[in-house]
């Protein structure tokens, strides 16, 4: 999947003269958390979050009461605490770089190029949101986690028994396994029965069931 089909585009943007109340009454009223910060050409110079909010925000042991706050901070420009050395991607790259990077340097968002142009914003919560599509977390059937031996063909022959058996693989996900000679597979099948599926699984030679389960659960 590609950065841009599951970016948030155009995003909300600040600029390195609005005061860091402005910014933050604008994270309010978005409902959201960071905005890149674009100067007067519209060139991406910086990111700001709400934990830049905070930092830059007194201590709780502070004197000063709530009115020489609100002053205080109407005066911070977004300038002196934005950070600067914005990491980014392109808007053609994969998610799972994407995904990577933001592991790597635990980091929440990155700013989405297209060349010098921002064109979006990928976040935490849009790779959630292709983690639940991914697994098919949206849809009915038999959710079975199995430890597949890494060899060519195998995949095949387990999706062509699955279609023999009139079932349907509506998400499939891949992992690496417990050792090199095997990889760990997760599919949600439609059209069968979970006794059915589990039988066919355990048909099968060289295929270990880890988890097979309905989902959703039915009601009671």
């Amino acid at each position: 999947m590609i950065i841009r089909r599951v970016m948030t585009k155009n995003p909300v943007c600040a600029r390195p003269g609005m005061s860091v109340n402005e910014v933050r009454e604008c994270m309010d009223r978005e409902n959201i958390n960071r905005m890149p910060v674009l100067d007067k050409t519209d060139s991406l110079v910086g990111i700001i979050t709400r934990k830049d909010l905070i930092k830059a925000g007194p201590s709780p042991a502070t004197s000063l009461d709530i009115y020489e706050i609100s002053y205080l901070l109407s005066k911070l420009k977004v300038e002196k605490v934005m950070e600067r050395n914005v990491i980014t991607v392109d808007e053609n790259e994969v998610v799972e770089e994407a995904a990577r990077i933001m592991a790597d340097r635990d980091i929440g968002c990155l700013p989405v190029m297209r060349g010098s142009l921002l064109v979006g914003i990928i976040t935490d919560t849009d790779l959630f949101h292709v983690f639940v599509d991914a697994f098919g977390a949206r849809k009915s059937g038999v959710r079975v986690a199995i430890n597949v031996i890494e060899r060519p063909g195998e995949l095949a022959k387990i999706a062509g028994a699955i279609a023999e058996h009139g079932g349907n693989i509506c998400s499939y996900v891949s992992a690496a396994g417990d050792d090199a000679r095997h990889h760990r597979s997760t599919m949600k099948i439609s059209g069968m029965t979970l006794a059915a599926v589990e039988a066919l699984i355990k048909s099968l030679s060289e295929v270990e069931i880890e988890d097979i389960r309905e989902y959703p659960p039915r009601e009671n």
